[in-house]
């Protein structure tokens, strides 16, 4: 069997500094009631000051799980950004290196062709000029400026 006692303080100073202190006599009381105490927030008191003390109210194994778990999180974060910066380091250094030139080099190229090409029709053009038309004048009157679409 389970016995209840009252114990006393001894101290009258400091229960009545307590805010869940009774005034009333009696301790069974059910008339005190929460709403009495004052719940105003001090001015200096921050989110975080708040927020810091809502640590004891999650037990220490989650915390400490919640702990690990984060710093696992940002390490395989910053892991996973220094591979990335590499990659992309490798892959803009071996553009630049190579694709560059060879991309300078096909440019190049491409110029020469048609540049070419131009010397060639500029030929044909050339020899058309000088050769007479052989099979009369209706051949050679053909060959003038003919209309852009016919």
């Amino acid at each position: 069997m389970v016995k209840v006692e009252i114990v006393e303080e001894k101290d009258p100073q400091f229960s009545s500094n307590s805010p869940y202190a009774s005034s009333s006599s009696s301790r069974t009381s059910s008339s005190v009631s929460l709403s009495s105490i004052s719940s105003e927030l001090s001015a200096d008191e921050t989110f975080y000051d708040r927020l810091s003390a809502l640590v004891d109210i999650v037990p220490p194994t989650t915390r400490h799980n919640i702990s690990t778990k984060i710093s696992k999180t940002t390490s395989f974060v910053k892991k996973t950004g220094k591979v990335v910066g590499n990659i992309v380091w490798i892959v803009t250094t071996s553009a630049l290196l190579v694709g560059l030139p060879l991309a300078l080099s096909l440019e190049d190229e491409a110029k020469i062709v048609a540049q070419e090409r131009e010397m060639l029709a500029q030929q044909q053009g050339a020899q058309q000029m000088l050769s007479p038309g052989s099979t009369g004048s209706n051949q050679g009157a053909q060959k003038g400026i003919v209309p852009p679409g016919f």
